[in-house]
């Protein structure tokens, strides 16, 4: 029993991560909430998703493919038209100046990364 808790516990990413923080960004996994200061955001599940992925390795460069398939899954993998509009409608809620992007930055032809706390 032991090691199937310990089996699911490694291979769900929120596992040991309750909160995560960039500026005043927080993304608070035990409440499924995301919070801009002390202001809570709507998400919608898949923006959720996509914030979440983002959240599991801050400063890290994630490809358009990695990121599609994490909030997607695989079926989706050439759908890149979904990810941008999925973008752009998760930084119409958090970013003060969407134009500027201050957490979920674009990395050129390659994808797109959580700025580092």
């Amino acid at each position: 029993m032991l090691a199937r808790i310990r089996t699911a516990l490694r291979h769900c990413p929120a596992a040991g991560k309750p909160a995560g923080k960039v500026g005043e960004l927080i993304l608070d996994r035990n409440q499924h909430r995301a919070l801009l200061g002390s202001r809570e955001i709507h998400l919608t599940p898949l923006e959720y998703k996509l914030l979440e992925t983002f959240f599991e390795s801050p400063g890290k460069v994630l490809t358009t493919q990695m990121i599609i398939q994490s909030v997607y899954g695989i079926q989706y993998a050439q759908d890149t038209r979904a990810l941008r509009t999925l973008m752009a409608g998760l930084r119409r809620k958090i970013e003060p100046d969407p134009g500027h992007p201050r957490y979920i930055l674009t990395e050129i032809g390659v994808g797109y990364r959580l700025a580092d706390a």
